[in-house]
């Protein structure tokens, strides 16, 4: 496939993504939705939902925006019943949401609730969307999570024809990186062997092969997206 073949990847299928509404979540959208793929876009914040459907449909996306809160799992429920209604079918799904906790601290420093908030948005809102993505799932589906649930979840489904894989990101310029400044992104830059920080675009681009047919022979995998890090320091590196 090459890459002035843009639309030919996910023609006609109906593609999920939680945490829709800004960074990894809103370029994987716009990824899937260059592709061809009828994106979902999902999150709580309605209104940076719908600047996003703005721009993708101004570039000629086709784009549903509705809200979730993968904490709560009636809000869950009736999201993936709202897909069903409308299109009466999912073929791929990104569970992105990812929050709650608080700034990075020693662990020392985290106040239980603080624990207890992450563990709800990015462990359990997985499985609630899993959980729910499945029933309504056909043959060509495949789904993000993390890599425990990935794993049980695509030896349960194999059979099924359902594909469910994890990406595994490493420093991606998100909000919260761009705010700490430029010496804090140098620093983090330094600390990879490809030499930069990762971009949201480079984590679409994953999640855009592995929902694609290309990826068939694909499942129970943690694809990272790293930039080498997850391999290691260089030996001698020296940065120019």
């Amino acid at each position: 496939m090459t890459t002035n073949e843009p639309t030919s990847q996910m023609s006609g299928k109906v593609a999920l993504i939680t945490g829709a509404s800004r960074g990894i979540g809103a370029a994987i959208a716009t990824t899937l939705a260059e592709a061809g793929a009828h994106v979902v876009l999902a999150a709580r914040d309605v209104d940076a939902l719908a600047l996003q459907v703005q721009t993708l449909t101004s570039s000629g996306g086709q784009v549903t925006a509705m809200r979730v809160d993968v904490t709560d799992e009636d809000s869950v429920k009736t999201l993936l019943t709202g897909i069903k209604e409308r299109f009466g079918r999912l073929d791929a799904a990104v569970n992105n949401a990812a929050g709650g906790g608080r700034t990075p601290a020693p662990l020392g420093d985290w106040a239980s609730k603080d624990f207890d908030s992450a563990i709800a948005v990015n462990l359990r809102g997985v499985f609630l969307c899993m959980k729910y993505e499945i029933e309504l799932s056909g043959y060509t589906a495949s789904k993000f999570g993390v890599s425990g649930l990935t794993r049980v979840a695509a030896l349960d489904y194999a059979a099924q024809g359902i594909r469910i894989n994890a990406i595994a990101p490493g420093p991606i310029l998100t909000d919260r990186l761009a705010a700490a400044g430029q010496a804090a992104q140098e620093h983090v830059a330094s600390t990879v062997p490809l030499g930069r920080i990762g971009t949201p675009g480079d984590v679409a681009a994953a999640a855009l092969w592995l929902c694609w047919d290309q990826s068939s022979f694909v499942t129970g995998t943690v694809l990272t997206v790293d930039g080498g890090r997850h391999a290691g320091t260089p030996a001698f590196h020296v940065r120019k």
